[in-house]
C-alpha cells in the first residue's frame, strides 16, 4: 500500500511530548509553591492558581493531541493499533491525566481526598511519562527504520 509519508505528523508528536513534559516540569513547580503557600498560610499571589489551572488544561490538551496522532499515524501506517507496548502506555498516560484533571476540579476544604489524588496521581504521572517515552523511542525507530 502506497501511503503518504506520516513523518510530518511525527514531528507534531515529537514537539507536542516535549511541550507536554514542558508543562508538566512547569505544574510540578507551581504545584509545589501552591503547597508551601498553603502551608505557611500567606496569601496567594492571584496570579498563580489560574496560571496553575491554565498549564494543566494545555497539557491535558497535548495528551489527547498526541493520542490522536498515535492512533492515526499507527492505523494509517500499519492498518491497525497494538504494534507494541506504546498504546497502553499512552492509554495509561491519557487515563492519569484525565483523572488529575477531573480530582483538581474537586479540590475544595470540604474535599481532602481531592488533593490527596490529585498530587498521587500527578506523580504516577511522572513515571507513566517515562514510560510512554521509552516505548515511543522504539517506535520512532520502527518508522525511521
Amino acid at each position: 500500500m502506497n501511503l503518504p509519508s506520516f513523518l510530518w505528523l511525527w514531528k507534531i508528536a515529537a514537539w507536542s511530548m516535549g511541550f507536554t513534559i514542558v508543562c508538566y516540569l512547569t505544574l510540578g513547580v507551581s504545584g509545589t509553591l501552591l503547597f508551601k503557600i498553603r502551608q505557611d498560610k500567606t496569601p496567594p499571589k492571584k496570579w498563580l492558581r489560574p496560571f496553575h489551572r491554565s498549564i494543566g488544561i494545555i497539557m491535558v490538551i497535548l495528551i489527547l493531541l498526541l493520542l490522536s496522532i498515535g492512533l492515526l499515524g499507527t492505523i494509517g501506517h500499519y492498518g491497525s493499533l497494538g504494534h507494541s507496548w506504546h498504546l497502553v502506555a499512552g492509554l495509561v498516560i491519557v487515563s492519569l491525566a484525565l483523572i488529575s484533571a477531573w480530582s483538581s476540579m474537586n479540590i475544595h476544604p470540604t474535599k481532602p481526598w481531592a488533593r490527596l489524588l490529585h498530587v498521587r496521581v500527578n506523580i504516577a504521572l511522572f513515571f507513566a511519562l517515562l514510560l510512554v517515552g521509552l516505548s515511543g523511542w522504539s517506535v520512532v525507530q520502527k518508522y525511521l527504520g
